[in-house]
């Protein structure tokens, strides 16, 4: 066995075992973590596939970024996870179904599933070393020529959203406090510091 492929059956091993400890793991912190590992053992894949671009991707965005903030999430709320699951015996006939429509559509697809046998003649190595570039070079030149107008449109339009959620976040509603900048910025030492005296065994009335 080469080393090549004794690494891809590690990562995809564990890969595969903590993806299920995902959904198994009671406690919700773990199932992030294990989450996680997942994500890390995925981009291992990516890397021997040649998509050095997809697997550091995978782990800036996906484990540096989504995976945390679910973890701080998780941390910070306090959810009454015992209370969640009382529900679970009254649901189960119906997520039992569904997870069995779910399960005989994929036997259907996997089963009806053929690979070209010119496929296996394919070289292992990535196309892109052929021509002397890199993985992440290819795909700058083809993201930023001959879709650079889509990457714009796609730009504009987490712009629009981002605008959208700080306009939705902003308005005035009644009975909530509103931050005015410019008074803040406009405070002196005699404004932001009050002393009282106060007196012996009294409190302050705020």
């Amino acid at each position: 066995m080469s080393a090549a492929a004794a690494f891809f059956y590690l990562f995809a091993g564990i890969a595969i075992a903590s993806a299920f400890m995902v959904i198994t793991s009671r406690n919700p912190v773990a199932s992030v973590l294990f989450l996680i590992l997942t994500f890390v053992n995925a981009a291992g894949l990516f890397v021997l596939m040649g998509a050095e671009f997809l697997a550091m991707i995978l782990v800036v965005v996906y484990v540096g970024a989504v995976a945390v903030l679910f973890l701080f999430v998780v941390m910070m709320l306090d959810v009454d996870f015992a209370q969640l699951r009382q529900g679970f015996q009254q649901y189960l006939p119906v997520g039992a179904l569904i997870g069995a429509v779910f399960l005989i559509e994929l036997l259907l697809v996997v089963g009806s599933w053929t690979i070209d046998p010119g496929l296996m003649q394919a070289p292992l190595g990535p196309l892109a070393s052929v021509e002397g570039v890199t993985n992440t070079q290819m795909l700058g030149r083809v993201l930023y020529t001959d879709y650079v107008f889509y990457f714009q449109l796609a730009g504009l339009i987490l712009l629009v959203a981002m605008i959208g959620a700080i306009v939705l976040t902003l308005r005035d509603r009644p009975g909530v406090k509103r931050q005015n900048i410019s008074v803040q910025n406009a405070r002196t030492q005699e404004m932001a510091v009050e002393t009282r005296k106060v007196p012996s065994r009294q409190g302050v009335e705020v």
